[in-house]
């Protein structure tokens, strides 16, 4: 079926087939009845309808189904090529289009009006463009930011994320006085938990007490690992009374956790020492782990599994 046995061609007298034809982006048009008139070669390899299976066909609602991002059909006010018709004016969206096969794929749309001389509206074009690769692209550059700040044993967020947070967090007690505290945690005695049990249960304790630490928090606060056997804890909105309380609540929860240990199943159990303070204005990340990093050391001093606040 020809161009001029469905209706008006928007834009017939014009050479454009060929150039449209050549373009990597899925192309249609359809005229001021929605049905398509013009369906270019990048169309078919995108959505697997053939130029002869799409031409005089109403488009969406019969062979592109859009659907949003939430999978919701883009019908009524939500159709591009209705709200174009409609006052003229160009749109873009992303979407789900339906492939001849049956799955979805998703596309960026742009959707644009077709004029005569005079100005009057005779047609539309969608231009479709396959967002596959830039949406594979999106997670994996997503995944790599994510392992970016993820300790892989733990799984808690690293030392890089941490140290980002607290930067950020001095930023706004410097401008708008919120307060917050740190606490910096070292399991006791962790080479010799290593050195009688092996790497793999001290793995396995290292991952125990990041699952402890981050219960014992609120879900406003934060535990990161900060290297080797140090966990560090950012407390939102601290004070003294607040920054103890939770300082002590995580050393004994800690210290009544444990993982089953060797051939006579005893359990393997660990004590932390904790230093904690509270953030002041001049500080700086460094002073302020270095302070909570030689508070916990007076607790190390003091008989392991306690705590420092200062």
């Amino acid at each position: 079926m020809g161009v001029e046995e469905i209706g008006h061609d928007p834009l017939s007298g014009i050479g454009y087939r060929e150039i449209l034809n050549n373009l990597q982006d899925g192309v249609y048009i359809a005229d001021t009845s929605r049905r398509v008139v013009f369906w270019n070669d990048a169309a078919t390899r995108l959505t697997g309808f053939a130029r002869d299976e799409a031409m005089g066909r109403l488009c969406p609602e019969e062979i592109l189904g859009h659907v949003d991002s939430q999978g919701q059909p883009m019908l009524g006010e939500d159709c591009l090529l209705m709200a174009v018709l409609a006052d003229g004016q160009p749109r873009s969206a992303d979407a789900y289009i339906h492939h001849l096969s049956g799955h979805r794929v998703p596309v960026s749309l742009k959707t644009a009006p077709i004029t005569d001389q005079d100005g009057r509206i005779t047609g539309v074009v969608e231009v479709l463009t396959d967002a596959s690769m830039a949406r594979a692209l999106r997670e994996q550059i997503d995944e790599l930011s994510r392992l970016a700040y993820i300790d892989p044993l733990t799984s808690l967020p690293n030392r890089r994320y941490a140290e980002t947070q607290l930067e950020g967090r001095l930023h706004e007690l410097k401008r708008y006085s919120r307060s917050f505290g740190v606490f910096f945690a070292d399991v006791d005695s962790f080479k010799a938990v290593n050195d009688l049990y092996g790497h793999d249960k001290g793995d396995e304790v290292l991952a125990m007490v990041a699952s402890t630490l981050t219960a014992s928090l609120r879900t406003s606060d934060m535990v990161a690992r900060w290297g080797g056997e140090e966990f560090v804890a950012v407390l939102s909105q601290a004070d003294e009374q607040g920054l103890r309380r939770c300082a002590e609540r995580a050393r004994a929860l800690v210290a009544n956790s444990g993982i089953p240990g060797g051939p006579t199943n005893h359990r393997i159990s660990v004590t932390v020492s904790i230093g904690a303070t509270l953030a002041r204005p001049d500080d700086t990340v460094d002073s302020l782990i270095a302070r909570a990093d030689s508070l916990m050391y007076e607790s190390k001093q003091a008989g392991r599994d306690a705590i420092t606040l200062g």
